[in-house]
């Protein structure tokens, strides 16, 4: 490794000491919970250093593929950071994540996605357009990545004062606060410590429009991340209420983004059987089956129609 690479992979790379819920101020449920969550976040930086210091972004691979299984898909997320961070910084070159997605990361391209959103919340806005987000459908989930990085690091503001820009920017779309709110509730996963009655006590207190949203981050969190027992993931559900069908699809999103990384854990297992009465491959199945036929993006986003295809389906299948 050169030294300029090393010197790169320092200055790039956040302090992991950000990632700690004393730090943050989260609420701690026990040790075990605690351990996973900063575990998350210390893998998250991993990812992110491993691509900081990569010469090529394929580069970065051997070290990702070494993170155990049930955190593997969080380094990818750390990585495809640092790789936006590296296509959005003058001099650096704009191909660092296109680059990323022709290797094994087009296995974890949910994730990656939502990595290129955490480089967009630190990027100055007019560097906004160097970020490589091709996909129409997918473009979204860069805006839950950005709305969970506010809400994880500047908690105060976006979960318990419940901001919300009206006028944000990228894409130039109003459905842009729906998917910022997608990572505001996936993130409230964490700042809750993976507690339902914590979780669900921080959602309910955003207007009631935005609770949809919310609750569907909440349910991909709490599949993908896990972090609550079987007692825990009912309650959850008893607490859900209306937004029911939105916790299912967050967790039918959670599912399919593990399954189609190879990285199904037995707390995925568990949300999927518990909250939407199926296998993770069953709920993947269903996320596949409902991108037949999208309409083009209109007035209402094809993500939109996408997630409301998931959440319909979710219920025909286990209720409301």
């Amino acid at each position: 490794m050169s030294v300029w690479r090393s010197l790169r992979r320092r200055v790039l790379t956040p302090d992991v000491s950000a990632t700690r819920m004393d730090v943050r101020g989260f609420h701690v449920k026990s040790a075990a919970g605690r351990e996973r969550l900063e575990t998350v976040g210390r893998t998250f930086l991993a990812g992110y250093a491993f691509a900081a210091e990569a010469k090529r972004p394929t580069d970065a691979e051997p070290s990702l593929e070494q993170v155990p299984t049930g955190y593997r898909g969080f380094a990818y997320e750390g990585a495809a950071m640092a790789l936006a961070m590296r296509d959005g910084l003058p001099g650096g070159g704009t191909r660092h994540v296109a680059d990323f997605l022709d290797g094994r990361a087009r296995h974890h391209i949910y994730m990656v996605y939502v990595g290129v959103g955490w480089a967009m919340a630190r990027l100055p806005r007019f560097r906004w357009s160097t970020l490589h987000a091709p996909d129409p459908l997918l473009r979204w989930l860069v805006l839950d990545g950005y709305g969970f990085h506010q809400a994880y690091f500047v908690t105060t503001r976006y979960v318990h004062q419940q901001f919300r820009d009206e006028r944000f920017p990228w894409p130039g779309h109003p459905y842009a606060n729906s998917a910022i709110d997608q990572g505001i509730g996936r993130a409230s996963w964490f700042v809750g410590g993976t507690d339902p009655e914590t979780v669900a006590g921080l959602l309910n207190r955003f207007p009631e429009a935005r609770r949809p949203d919310l609750w569907a981050g909440t349910g991909l969190a709490a599949a993908y991340a896990g972090g609550a027992s079987d007692t825990e993931l009912r309650r959850l559900w008893d607490l859900a209420g209306p937004y029911r069908p939105q916790l299912m699809q967050g967790v039918a999103f959670a599912a399919a983004a593990r399954v189609k990384a190879d990285l199904v854990q037995p707390h995925t297992e568990l949300a999927t059987e518990l909250l939407c009465g199926m296998s993770p491959a069953s709920a993947s199945k269903v996320t596949d089956e409902a991108l037949v036929g999208l309409p083009a993006d209109g007035q209402i986003p094809a993500f939109a129609v996408w997630r409301e295809r998931i959440a319909a389906a979710m219920v025909a299948n286990f209720g409301s």
